[in-house]
């Protein structure tokens, strides 16, 4: 099962068939990428994109643990050259944690254990 960070519904969302592809595949969505990605929605899109998006994607989001946090600051900290952001590293330790692949464009996650890199 794929876990999508931000990166990767913002690319569905605007169409991207490198991307669109995944809406076919088993995913699921923390709820604090999910969060994320509504940010950007209204920042980028306005109001009614950020609820179609929210309305469309909600049934694949899943709850993120304290545990998970906290692994996901450890892991921040271990990897703070990087300067990866708190939302990508929850979406990723979720990932881990899960058995889930982690599918991003993001540069930073290129190299590391169980993801599906993507870029545009």
């Amino acid at each position: 099962m794929y876990c999508l960070d931000t990166y990767a519904l913002i690319e569905i969302a605007s169409g991207n068939p490198k991307f669109t592809f995944l809406i076919k595949e088993n995913f699921v969505i923390s709820n604090l990428t999910l969060v994320e990605f509504y940010w950007v929605l209204i920042r980028d899109a306005g109001q009614d994109e950020a609820d179609y998006w929210i309305n469309k994607l909600s049934d694949f989001s899943a709850d993120v643990s304290l545990n998970i946090l906290l692994k996901t600051q450890r892991f921040r900290y271990l990897n703070r050259k990087k300067d990866i952001s708190f939302f990508d590293s929850v979406g990723y330790i979720f990932s881990k944690e899960n058995n889930y692949t982690f599918v991003t464009g993001d540069k930073e996650f290129k190299d590391l254990s169980d993801v599906k890199f993507i870029t545009k």
